[in-house]
């Protein structure tokens, strides 16, 4: 992996949002269209507040989270509904969504339709991830049900339920996630890094995150 320190969070949301629409931008020269892949969860939020007002052409665009609860996007528990607040407006609300979410009551039910829509969109174009303290990557947790499916399947989508969890999940696999041609990885705090430092040398069944390092630009900042 490619690690890069930044002096504080703010500045490295700036530069990282800089990056990533630079990558767009050169996806988009050579491909008809582009694909980007995004994390939930607050970290991010300051990210997709500098893109979504990039001058770029976003109606080539699809984008989509790596992974979502398995919950309507009005739910405050929903990642979508932060995509469209903070990323799918001004100039990025030209972008086609593709959800990870349908209205049935189980993930198993909704992922077939699911996947026949991700499926012109792979590989990902350019991709950013996050990273929990326990090491999981996307919804790809320790000790979570389908773990060994989400790391070893060639299946686009994958239901997840972890402990700790109060709502089964879907996730990208991590052959999915391999599979994007731009990768990115943003954490923040002493406790993130020395997860990931950890998680280098560990084996992807207890630290999901190491199934996707090699290859990815890591981007951290203290605080």
């Amino acid at each position: 992996m490619e690690f890069t320190e930044y002096p504080d969070a703010e500045m490295m949301m700036i530069d990282l949002a800089n990056v990533l629409a630079g990558e767009l931008k050169n996806a988009l020269l050579t491909h008809d269209r582009a694909s980007f892949a995004v994390p939930g969860g607050t970290t991010p939020g300051p990210i997709f507040d500098a893109l979504c007002g990039v001058d770029l052409d976003w109606g080539r665009v699809s984008v989509l989270l790596t992974d979502e609860r398995w919950v309507p996007e009005t739910s405050d528990r929903s990642n979508t509904r932060l995509l469209r607040e903070r990323l799918l407006i001004e100039k990025a609300a030209a972008a086609e969504y593709l959800p990870l979410y349908a209205p049935f009551e189980t993930p198993e039910e909704g992922i077939p339709g699911l996947t026949d829509a991700i499926a012109p969109h792979l590989p990902i174009s350019v991709m950013l991830l996050g990273m929990g303290a326990d090491m999981h990557t996307a919804s790809i947790f320790p000790g979570a049900d389908k773990l060994n499916e989400a790391l070893t399947t060639d299946a686009t989508l994958v239901p997840m339920r972890a402990p700790g969890a109060p709502e089964p999940r879907v996730t990208l696999s991590a052959s999915v996630l391999n599979g994007a041609i731009r990768r990115h990885i943003v954490i923040i705090g002493d406790e993130k890094r020395a997860a990931l430092e950890k998680a280098s040398g560990m084996m992807p069944e207890d630290a999901p995150v190491a199934a996707i390092l090699q290859g990815t630009m890591v981007h951290w900042a203290k605080a």
